[in-house]
């Protein structure tokens, strides 16, 4: 401290004294220069300040005037929606309010719907060919979006009053999306074609009179059957879960509907409830948390990719961190695969995302036998043997393989030339074999499209075999090619044409005779025909196989009314359309903020941006602009605040 004292000293000792006049202008020449300085700098400042104001005073007022052109439209909407009308002296038939009866069952025939008579327009449609529509899923919903108005009277039955967008039930499942955001009225979808709409369940067919029998419940819980007539009947009703003669089903949940969705996540919100009481066992809680999913396929991984999220996203900041600590995932499959219809490579990468989530996957084993408190299931060990497991759980998703829906099996039984289990056989028309010609369809996951060519030998023979000696020549064998390519469209894959086909054509010449005989023709066309593999039962296919219905029923329509005001006969299906042709526009899976796309030759995985692109997609598939706003308004609330942990 000393040595800094005599250092100041030493300072001031040295400084010069200063002249007093200098002393007096020094401050003035200060205050000059920063007025200079601050003269210089302010117009800068105070022209960016303007345009801070400016462009905040443009947000403020376009806000202002944004929310009061929504609120004036939101009012002028009002003021013409809710608008008084009255409906004084509703014209109604007689035979409406009292159907005659007939059919086999001598039932109610509704010939003429109550509001057959409501306008000019109706009156004129009732004079129309009776379309009659079965079933409000994809197939269904691609006929009414093609179809045109004024070509049919158009009738939908169904069980429910809405179709469901069933690729987000997963997402339904755990809240992630309302159900209210994935359905859609039907009688709001059918009003452009002015369409009818009956609440029913589809339980018979008489081919013969052209009637189809259904069952609806009356107010007083009985049930009533009526006969619905229809000049071309449209079977699109869907398929149910294959049991695969596993015992205890009854205990499974199934996710194809909206009430399945809402008793899962009604199931779910229970579980976590009681494993989160103090009176719940450590054994009890652990079988509480354990979700096991059977079935390996897109529904069965994105139901436990969303599982899982609902547990990381929600249960962990909502619920005892124990909760989430005993939470297992269990997926049974029984291929050696999931995804087993997509590529190798997302198999892979589905598989490895789940090992990382720690979900349990159990691949190669057979689900035994499901019971109230645990499932079974058989694996084989490394010896050979089926060794037995179990896994204690309170919740069970069985989601393995289609099976035929009564009305599906009733309308196979009528047809001698029915033989598949799992499905109707139409033709590559899409009618179904054995029916009428042209009076009755089928699409979707209740049909499949016939792939034998030998049930259409003898045809194929009369119609090659030119020279009729009994034996096929290699420009015989062409000819058959085409004619093969136009009954069943799928075999082209399998049918070489130019040089290959003269090989392929040797190789079951047996004898070397350039021609094949009766046996070997047979021969080569059940090899084609086992190569042969069915469309897969999508939303996919049944969307592509509505859409083609609905355009070619609209072509015939157009044509009919052309023949019949010529006097001329009526036109068959091959004469206004070809055969129907699958396009794979490619299959895509959620697993958890994550998502795989398969696009046929090539594959795209990814986190995120991938699941961005998943929804995209699917937003883009609503059926209407009310469903998309109600999705992606849904999506908002859960990446704000979280999905709904509400039991309803």
């Amino acid at each position: 401290m000393p040595a800094i004292f005599r250092a100041c000293v030493r300072a001031r000792t040295v400084l010069k004294p200063v002249n007093p006049i200098l002393q007096a202008q020094a401050p003035r020449v200060l205050v000059s220069r920063l007025s200079t300085t601050t003269s210089t700098a302010s117009p800068g400042a105070l022209q960016r300040a303007k345009k801070y104001a400016r462009y905040g005073g443009y947000f403020c007022l376009s806000s202002v005037f944004g929310v009061l052109a929504i609120g004036a439209g939101i009012f002028v909407h009002d003021a013409f929606t809710y608008s008084d009308k009255h409906v004084d002296r509703v014209p109604i038939s007689p035979l409406a309010l009292h159907p005659e009866t007939g059919g086999p069952k001598n039932l109610p025939v509704v010939r003429v719907l109550i509001d057959d008579d409501d306008d000019e327009e109706m009156k004129k449609l009732a004079e129309k060919p009776r379309l009659v529509v079965v079933g409000g899923g994809w197939g269904a919903m691609g006929i009414l979006q093609t179809l045109h108005p004024g070509d049919y009277h158009v009738t939908v039955i169904s069980s429910e009053t809405f179709t469901t967008f069933t690729p987000l039930l997963p997402s339904a499942a755990v809240g992630t999306v309302q159900v209210r955001s994935l359905i859609e009225p039907i009688r709001k979808i059918i009003a452009r074609l002015r369409g009818h709409f009956i609440q029913a369940k589809a339980i018979d067919l008489v081919m013969s009179e052209r009637l189809i029998e259904v069952e609806y419940t009356m107010s007083n819980g009985q049930k009533q059957n009526i006969y619905v007539p229809y000049d071309k009947l449209v079977i699109a009703v869907g398929s149910s879960s294959s049991t695969h003669g596993v015992p205890g089903l009854d205990h499974c949940f199934q996710l194809k509907s909206i009430a399945d969705a809402q008793a899962i996540r009604r199931r779910i919100m229970d579980n976590f409830e009681l494993a989160s009481l103090p009176t719940t066992s450590p054994e009890e809680r652990k079988r509480l948390l354990s979700f096991v999913i059977c079935g390996g396929g897109p529904t069965g991984v994105e139901t436990a990719a969303e599982i899982y999220d609902f547990c990381q996203e929600d249960i962990m900041n909502y619920y005892p961190k124990i909760c989430r600590e005993e939470v297992s995932i269990h997926v049974i499959q029984s291929r050696e695969h999931i995804l087993n219809t997509y590529s190798e490579a997302i198999s892979n990468y589905a598989e490895q995302k789940f090992k990382r989530d720690n979900v349990n996957l159990i691949t190669s084993a057979r689900v035994g036998a499901v019971n109230p408190e645990y499932v079974l299931y058989t694996t084989r060990g490394a010896d050979g043997k089926t060794q037995q497991h179990s896994i204690p759980t309170n919740f069970v998703l069985w989601s393995t393989g289609i099976a035929m829906n009564p009305f599906t099996q009733r309308v196979s039984n009528l047809l001698p030339n029915q033989v598949h289990k799992k499905a109707i056989e139409v033709d590559a028309h899409l009618r179904v074999k054995g029916a009428p010609l042209g009076d009755v369809y089928a699409i979707g996951d209740c049909s499949t499209i016939e792939t034998s060519i030998v049930s259409h030998f003898m045809d194929l023979v009369d119609e090659a075999d030119q020279d009729k000696n009994g034996k096929i020549d290699f420009g015989e064998w062409e000819f058959m090619v085409q004619r093969i390519k136009q009954k069943i469209p799928m075999a082209g894959d399998h049918l070489v044409e130019g040089p290959q086909a003269k090989g392929l054509f040797e190789m079951y010449d047996s004898d070397a005779d350039n021609s094949l005989s009766l046996n070997e023709l047979v021969h080569l066309l059940q090899e084609i025909g086992n190569k042969i593999t069915s469309l897969p039962a999508t939303a996919q296919v049944a969307s592509q196989q509505g859409k083609y219905i609905g355009k070619k029923l609209h072509k015939l329509a157009r044509s009919q009314d052309t023949l019949q005001a010529n006097d001329l006969p009526v036109t068959t299906d091959e004469a206004v359309s070809g055969p129907f042709r699958y396009l794979h526009l490619g299959s895509l899976a959620y697993i958890g903020n994550a998502a795989v796309f398969d696009l046929g030759g090539y594959s795209l995985m990814g986190g995120l941006a991938a699941m961005y692109a998943w929804r995209s997609i699917y937003w883009n598939e609503q059926v209407s602009a009310r469903t998309r706003a109600l999705l992606m308004i849904d999506w908002v609330i859960r990446g704000i605040w979280g999905r709904d942990l509400s039991r309803l």
